[in-house]
Formats: C-alpha cells, structure tokens, sequence
C-alpha cells in the first residue's frame, strides 16, 4: 500500500501528465469527426431522400405487415397481393411447423442463452444439421444463428492471406465481405460466365496455395443460376473448393426442389461446401454449411459467427428442420411454384415486359431501367393493391432498375395476371407522369 507522501507524488505525477496531454498548443478537436451525418453515404442518402420527396416517391421499404405475409398481406388495413416474400413454398404459418414451433418452446423456452460452446446443445441443433447433411448426402453440417454471418464468417476463415477467392460478379454482399475479412487475393468474374472464371484460374492459380470459388445456386437479382457441371469441371481442374450459397435454390431448383444439384442431376458430394439459409423456404432465421466432417468440425471449433454468437433459438430449429420434412414429402408444392415461374415468365413476355432475358423462377425481375421511374412504378402497383419492390443500382447495374416479384406455391394464375396486367398499364403511363414532374435529366 502507497504512504501519503508517495501516494500524492504518484497524483502530482497523473495531473503533470493529463495537463501535458490537453496542453493548449494542442488543436482543438474537428466537431466533423464526432458527428455521424459525415459517415461515408449519408449525405447520398439525404440527396436521395430530397429528391424523392420533391416528386412525391414514397419509401417503399419498410413497410409495416400487419400479420402473416405470404401470397397475400395486409398493411395499413388494406389487403394486398403481395410478391416481397421469400415463403416459395407456403410454409409460414403450416400447422405441423407451428405445432413445432409449440412444442421446442414449451420444451426449450426461447434462447439458448449464450454460444452453443458454453451454453451447451439442445438435440433439436443437432437433428436438424443431420437432416441437413442427409439432404446434401454430406458427412455432416453445421447451423449458424445469421445467414450473413455465415457467409462472412466461414469464408474469412477457410481462406487467407497466401489464398486466392474468386466470386461471381453478382454474388452476395456477404460472400464479399467475408472475402474482404480473409485477407485472401480477391477477384470476380462476368455473371455466369465460366470461361471468365476458367481464364482467372488459369492465369492466377498458380501464384496461391489455397482457392476457393464462390457463386450462387439461384440469383436473388435476376433468377438465374450457374452451369454447375461445368464448376465442377473448372474446379477440379484448378484444384479449387468450390462453394455454392443455395439461399435462394432450397425448395425452388430441382424435380422435387432439393436444389441445384438435383437440377442438374449430379451427386451433391461433387460440391466442396454447402451454403444456404434458413430463412427462405425454410420459413426460419439463421445459416448452415453442409460438407465435409473435417470442415464441419474445423467451423465447429474455428468459425468466428458460430463460437461467439449465441446458438440458433431451440424454437427455429425445430421449425426448420419440420419445414424441410415438409418440403420432402409433399413435392407438390415444388411443383405448384415452378408452374408460377413458368407462367410469369410466358404471360410476362406476351405483355411486353422486360424480365431480364432469364427463365423466370421464383424470382422473376421486370426491368424498368432508370431509379425513379422503378421507385414510380412500386408506388403505383402499391397504391393499386400489388406489393412489390423495387431493386435499383447499385444492386443492380445502372439502368436496369427493376420491380423484383417474389413467387410463392400459393399464388394462383390468377394473382399473377393480375399483377403483369396491372404493371403493364402503369408501365404505359410513366412516360407522361415523368414529364409532368420535369424531372431533370428526363425528355421534356
């Protein structure tokens, strides 16, 4: 313990310090630095927001559901079709998933309280990542509490600074940030264009130990997908892992929706690492990867979003492992979705609409081209009782804005006549509606 004389030469010594420190020659600080409207983008997203309220766009984003939303939904009391939802296959709200969802929390309650490491598993993790490696005929999966941490996480862990990554031009955000975490050598080739990809590898490949390929089993811009037998190809012939991110391909791609894979009818054990949601077809929240047990176990051990993130809620892992029971035993609803995506796609292209030039899945994009006549164009199908989206750049490249219609099994030809019937009269009217707001840049 400090004597009074020490402990006060020891004070006399912190107040010398403290005042040398906030001397006066010192600059006071840039107020700037401290205030968050200077943050990278803020002030773009102030000039957008003027510019849409000059002419009147509303944000269409964020709006409030009112209960359950799927083929149909109901925001400020108004009943709406709805095609800004990713249940493919109808299965929010089924009975049986929410006699699961009952039954995990009666048993489970909520969380798990803390990482699965110290908060310990619950049986439900563990049946769910089996069923999971049994639908990939994989050796063994994991299930991580985000999606997008899944990607970010597994990737900035399997790759690094000696290591070359090499994504499609149109993968996910998640996939790039995790690209960007790894440290690895990063390039992107042209949008499912495999001999871009065939000619990186060849003139790179050899310059790193480690290579990882990363696309897409359905894209959620345009729905389409890539050729994987040819990845398959590419990849073995460059000694590449290839990894596919089947968000958007679970319950939509194949005879009986299983994914790209059965699509193309090859052996999923082709695939280096499984990637997919649980938050589209399979009607939950949360990420897995399925693969390898070695990957699965390293990940396990190793994977920064599964060690320190709480385990995936008990509740949605029971409910997502009996959404992919259901989508296994009633291929019906697969079939029910593909018929959708056929039928947007032909009644589309007889009305005139621009859907990008791909097979319509359950995604089927209408490009509109310029921002605000796509925001417009949202406003209008809105205020006509059609909820639908618009996508702008850059998510998407400039001039191709578009109003990204979501399909579910459980739209009728109906619902989605209706909605290209509507969109088509809208379309025609937006020329006129442009020069009557004489937005700058636009023919008068």
């Amino acid at each position: 313990m400090l004597t009074g004389a020490a402990r006060e030469k020891l004070l006399s010594r912190v107040e010398a310090m403290r005042r040398a420190t906030h001397s006066a020659d010192v600059a006071p600080a840039d107020n700037r630095l401290v205030d968050f409207s200077t943050l990278s983008g803020y002030e773009e997203l102030r000039f957008q927001r003027s510019i849409a309220e000059k002419f009147g766009l509303e944000n269409p984003y964020f709006r409030m559901h009112e209960g359950m939303a799927g083929a149909h939904t109901v925001i400020d009391g108004r009943s709406l079709l709805n095609f800004s939802c990713y249940d493919y296959l109808g299965l929010n709200g089924h009975p049986e998933i929410i006699e699961a969802a009952k039954g995990a929390i009666d048993r489970y309650g909520i969380s798990c309280s803390g990482s699965r490491h110290v908060a310990g598993e619950r049986p439900v993790h563990r049946s769910l990542e089996s069923a999971l490696a049994k639908h990939y005929e994989a050796e063994d999966a994991l299930v991580l509490v985000s999606g997008y941490a899944t990607n970010v996480s597994v990737i900035g862990q399997l790759v690094g600074a000696k290591d070359l990554v090499v994504c499609d031009a149109l993968v996910h955000n998640s996939a790039v940030m995790g690209g960007v975490l790894s440290g690895a050598t990063r390039r992107t080739f042209a949008h499912n264009d495999l001999d871009d990809l065939d000619r990186i590898l060849s003139s790179t490949r050899g310059k790193f130990e480690r290579a990882l390929i990363v696309v897409e089993g359905l894209y959620s811009m345009d729905g389409d997908y890539p050729d994987l037998p040819r990845l398959i190809e590419i990849k073995k012939h460059h000694h590449a892992w290839l990894m596919i991110d089947e968000a958007h391909a679970l319950g939509v791609l194949g005879a009986r929706g299983y994914g790209l894979a059965q699509h193309y009818n090859l052996d999923p054990r082709d695939v280096d690492i499984w990637m997919g949601t649980l938050s589209k077809t399979l009607v939950g929240c949360g990420g897995y990867i399925a693969g390898a047990a070695v990957l699965v176990d390293y990940l396990r051990l190793m994977a920064g979003a599964f060690v320190y993130s709480v385990g995936t809620p008990p509740v949605i892992a029971a409910t997502a492992e009996k959404a992919l029971e259901i989508l296994h035993r009633e291929p019906e609803r697969v079939t029910r979705l593909q018929h959708n995506g056929g039928h947007f796609e032909r009644y589309a292209m007889r009305r005139g609409l621009n859907t990008g030039g791909h097979a319509c899945t359950a995604v089927c994009p209408v490009v509109i081209g310029d921002s605000i006549p796509t925001v417009l164009m949202s406003q209008r199908l809105f205020e006509r009782g059609i909820n639908v989206l618009p996508v702008l750049p850059p998510a998407v490249p400039a001039k191709t804005g578009r109003l990204r219609f979501f399909l579910t099994a459980m739209h009728t030809e109906r619902d989605i006549e209706m909605a290209i019937d509507v969109t088509v009269e809208e379309l025609a009217k937006i020329p006129e509606i442009m020069r009557t707001l004489k937005i700058p840049g636009y023919p008068a």
